[in-house]
């Protein structure tokens, strides 16, 4: 199953433990838990703030799954379907572990003896990510390998030309109706890099239900721990919530309150209330405290949002059809060819 602040279950046996003392072989030991009574076994898998537990006692895995929502709130999300880009579809024959998005990196693949069409290809796609923020991440991912293109990267960039034919045209729309409070959700995946182990930023602003600026893009240091990578999407959000609070202030717009910041790592937010946190902090730059500085301001108001909220996930991380089609769902883009609002159109 898996738990967490978001989590999945499943009751998976022996094979279940199998899988999961292979996923944990990529880890630190630490990340795997086991209690074995008698003939009763039961085991969690921790990343992060995703656990996946399994084993063959029903009432034991019941007991666990309570004590931890006593203690940290975790959300149990059912069947365990993915965990960290793997799928897992499971049956009375056994358990099947799959990745659908293949995780590029400079060795993979042939390099290209004429690099012009993945350089053409990928400039029309930075223009199009103007209007169309759901493939900023993958554009953004096969930009690294400009000065390496293999034949890996270009097929990756034709799947990105077929998801693209198979969804007509949304755009960005602004309502008139619109209401002028600016939210901005703000993430980060840490270590996503394969060649650099660099983490992911990503963050999105919305403007009542309007999508009006977002950004997906890999950070320039190496963050020591998800929470510091997670602090430094702040920063990046913090920044850009700056300059759209001054620059709708130079046309007249009055925001309503303060920016509601949304992240889904709670140390992140801790250290944002408090830059000495803890001692282990110290070594993060100073420039990226000006979201304490902004919060007390009152520019900005740090809010914890559930994983499964969190609208920035689509920008740093290759999210299954699922829970990529729910994020992108809720930002407000429309298909003006098949919308009602064409009529009166000019």
């Amino acid at each position: 199953m898996g738990l967490s602040k978001q989590a999945g279950n499943g009751t998976l046996s022996s094979l279940g433990l199998l899988w999961m003392l292979v996923i944990s072989s990529f880890f630190y030991d630490h990340s795997l838990f086991i209690k074995k009574q008698s003939e009763s076994f039961t085991a969690i898998l921790v990343y992060v703030d995703d656990l996946v537990l399994t084993g063959n006692d029903i009432p034991e895995i019941n007991s666990i799954k309570q004590n931890l929502d006593d203690k940290f709130k975790i959300k149990d999300l059912g069947d365990l379907k993915y965990f960290l880009g793997m799928e897992v579809a499971c049956s009375n024959s056994g358990i099947h572990i799959y990745q659908r998005n293949q995780k590029l990196s400079k060795e993979l693949g042939t390099i290209l003896t004429d690099n012009t069409v993945y350089r053409q290809l990928i400039g029309r796609l930075l223009y199009l990510i103007n209007t169309r923020p759901d493939i900023s991440y993958a554009v953004g991912r096969l930009c690294q390998f400009l000065d390496c293109e293999t034949t890996s990267h270009l097929q990756a960039t034709f799947r990105v030309l077929r998801y693209l034919k198979g969804r007509h045209a949304p755009g960005l729309f602004f309502s008139s109706t619109s209401n002028m409070r600016l939210t901005e959700f703000a993430d980060a995946d840490w270590a996503t890099c394969a060649n650099t182990r660099r983490s992911v930023s990503g963050y999105c602003f919305m403007l009542g239900k309007s999508l009006i600026s977002w950004k997906s893009k890999k950070q320039t240091t190496v963050a020591k721990s998800s929470a510091e990578a997670e602090y430094r999407s702040l920063a990046v959000a913090t920044c850009e919530a700056s300059w759209l609070s001054f620059l709708m202030d130079f046309i007249s717009l009055s925001l309503q309150k303060f920016i509601t910041l949304l992240c889904d790592k709670q140390s992140a937010i801790h250290i944002a209330n408090n830059p000495i946190f803890h001692e282990r902090t110290k070594h993060i730059e100073v420039n990226c405290h000006i979201v304490h500085e902004k919060h007390l301001s009152g520019l900005i108001h740090l809010m914890p949002v559930r994983s499964k909220d969190q609208l920035a996930d689509f920008l740093t991380k290759a999210l299954p059809p699922g829970p990529f089609l729910a994020n992108i769902s809720k930002l407000g883009l429309l298909d003006l060819h098949n919308s009602d609002l064409r009529e009166g159109v000019t």
